[in-house]
């Protein structure tokens, strides 16, 4: 599959779950402390289109003090789209490497948290498999299906675990057990 085809997947995808207001980067937070998932979630869908939307959203996440492991998985996922939008090789790694890092930090700061794994998963998924940025796909695929069966959501509401799903069943990575599972969970929802 073309990864331009990918990536408009992933929009379609993550529209699913996108509140109906509309928002602005300003909107991120309501507060310094308190950043609005819905409109971070919303923001992520145009900034992978556009280096202007992932920019301004990084420095916006970049600036709260005191993240959340949630917070660091979208600033690993804005990293990662950072990588898509340049031009330049050395900053395309640089940007991936920055990704694993920020990614590993808020796995190991919150190892239960489909939002963060699924983030990670779909970067890797991806990102072209000669790099070798695709080492956590089997565990965070596992590490999903586990919190899905214990309906442990974490921060994700139901159209975020449908999407979650969904992608997972899409992008046949997963066994025919974890299919049917999943195809189950999904039914339920």
């Amino acid at each position: 599959m073309p990864i331009k085809f990918r990536y408009l997947f992933i929009t379609a995808l993550l529209l699913l779950f996108l509140p109906l207001n509309r928002g602005n980067a300003a909107s991120v937070t309501d507060d310094a402390t308190e950043p609005n998932l819905h409109v971070i979630r919303k923001l992520l869908v145009t900034a992978i289109t556009s280096s202007k939307t992932t920019d301004s959203l990084y420095n916006h996440l970049g600036g709260i003090k005191n993240r959340t492991s949630l917070i660091n998985g979208y600033i690993g996922t804005l990293q990662a789209l950072k990588a898509k939008h340049t031009w330049n090789p050395y900053y395309k790694i640089k940007y991936l490497n920055d990704a694993e890092k920020t990614f590993k930090n808020a796995v190991t700061g919150d190892p239960s948290n489909i939002e963060i794994r699924f983030m990670r998963f779909s970067v890797e998924h991806n990102v072209p498999g000669f790099l070798g940025y695709t080492k956590n796909l089997v565990t965070d695929r596992t590490e999903i299906i586990k919190q899905i069966e214990r309906k442990h959501y974490a921060s994700a509401d139901v159209a975020l675990v449908k999407t979650i799903i969904t992608f997972l069943i899409d992008s046949k990575r997963c066994t025919p057990a974890e299919h049917s599972i999943l195809t189950q969970h999904l039914a339920s929802l």
